[in-house]
């Protein structure tokens, strides 16, 4: 068990701070921040170029020290003896809070495990500021960050999502929400879904509706900017609709018309999407 009193106690040790920073908006840095970023000895930032534009608009000349996550393994224990000869560090992410999808999490366990003071500030966070403007349900919420680049894996990881009754948070490229809604509607149905992008600049913009509707919308509004996808949980009434939705022969057939063979077409579907590859068999073959 540990005890950590952040602002109380004296310490051999320099603190660990994880300082968010702006998602696209630079009006959204807090007091707080720009002082913490001024008062440490070093800033730990995940692109030193990315932050150096924001340093310079705060003028803020700290110096900075690449951490990312080609890199931090062998930073890490440079970082912490920093830390444990006195120093104070912040730690950066290029957009949001630091430890969501970039190496900070390591730092944090590892200066945790080293009895370092390890202090989080309050900030901008994508994830939760689109899921309470959504309209969807904010709680409960599950924040999976971004999703497997693979269909295959995509498709798995979906299915094993598919009853969960939160309201589930995504990051997704713009170049590959299309192909992830088309992996979603196979699997969930066509559950009510939000599409956030350019969150908090000029071009903001809630996408809501069903995941059809999101998809044709798409279709004559190619996407720009950085999204993310809030996903409505499953109830009672969405997993019937996920049933009724999910139509593998056609999948089958359209691999047929691309000019498979149908046993070859049934063999990759069954192994794509994780089915009984006689019972696909038998579906396809009674219905046709």
């Amino acid at each position: 068990m540990q005890i950590q009193k952040s602002f109380k106690g004296d310490s051999p040790n320099g603190t660990l701070y994880l300082v968010p920073t702006p998602i696209g908006n630079l009006a959204d840095m807090t007091y707080r921040a720009v002082e913490t970023l001024q008062s440490v000895d070093y800033i730990c930032s995940e692109d030193t170029r990315n932050t150096g534009l924001l340093l310079k608009h705060f003028e803020i000349e700290t110096r900075q020290i690449s951490f990312h996550e080609h890199n931090a393994f062998n930073k890490i224990p440079d970082l912490l003896d920093l830390l444990k000869a006195g120093n104070s560090l912040a730690q950066v992410s290029d957009a949001g809070m630091p430890s969501i999808s970039d190496p900070g999490h390591d730092l944090v366990k590892a200066a945790i495990a080293e009895q370092i003071r390890v202090v989080a500030l309050p900030g901008a966070s994508a994830g939760i500021t689109a899921l309470i403007a959504s309209g969807l349900a904010p709680q409960p919420h599950s924040f999976y960050g971004f999703l497997p680049r693979k269909s295959g894996q995509q498709v798995a990881f979906f299915r094993d999502k598919r009853d969960y009754p939160e309201t589930q948070i995504f990051y997704e490229s713009p170049y590959r929400v299309a192909a992830t809604l088309e992996n979603m509607l196979t699997v969930y149905g066509d559950r009510q879904i939000v599409l956030v992008r350019e969150l908090t600049k000029l071009f903001e913009e809630y996408q809501r509706g069903s995941i059809r509707q999101i998809l044709a919308y798409l279709a004559e509004n190619p996407l720009k900017g950085e999204c993310l996808l809030i996903v409505a949980g499953s109830s009672d009434e969405s997993q019937k609709d996920d049933e009724e939705a999910v139509d593998y022969v056609s999948k089958v057939q359209k691999l047929i018309d691309d000019g498979r063979k149908p046993n070859q077409a049934i063999k990759i579907i069954s192994k794509e999407y994780g089915l009984n590859r006689q019972e696909l068999y038998q579906q396809f073959h009674n219905i046709k």
